[in-house]
């Protein structure tokens, strides 16, 4: 049964930095691309970056320069280090991962591609 579980996040001024981590257990971790999503209250559920099994990246246009995705295929966690946060960078922060190995569509930003999701964790930045 494949869990992750998110941690790091905080309340944090703006310009600050904040480092989120996704501990994953229940399968073999390098074998996956993972991302990370975030969601506003009364928004959707967004795309923020995503990480291939051997290391490619892509981040959201409004992220990207800002935020670094990363992993630990030895301590199984997924990162993302988040600098010069602004107050719009707020909501609930959620690693998710998909449910094939090696997924030649692990660029796709969609939230329908991934099966797997952690609880969430809160980042709040203020003004």
């Amino acid at each position: 049964q494949v869990q992750l579980v998110e941690s790091g996040g905080g309340l944090v001024q703006a310009g600050g930095s904040l480092k989120l981590s996704c501990a994953a257990s229940g399968r073999a971790f390098s074998r996956y691309h993972m991302g990370w999503f975030r969601q506003a209250p009364g928004k959707e559920r967004e795309f923020v970056a995503a990480i291939a099994w051997a290391g490619g990246t892509i981040y959201a246009d409004l992220v990207k320069d800002r935020f670094t995705i990363s992993r630990d295929n030895i301590k199984n966690t997924l990162y993302l280090q988040m600098n010069s946060l602004k107050p719009e960078d707020t909501a609930v922060y959620y690693c998710a991962a998909p449910r094939d190995s090696y997924d030649t569509t692990w660029r796709s930003v969609s939230p329908a591609q991934y099966a797997y999701w952690g609880q969430g964790t809160q980042v709040t930045v203020s003004s």
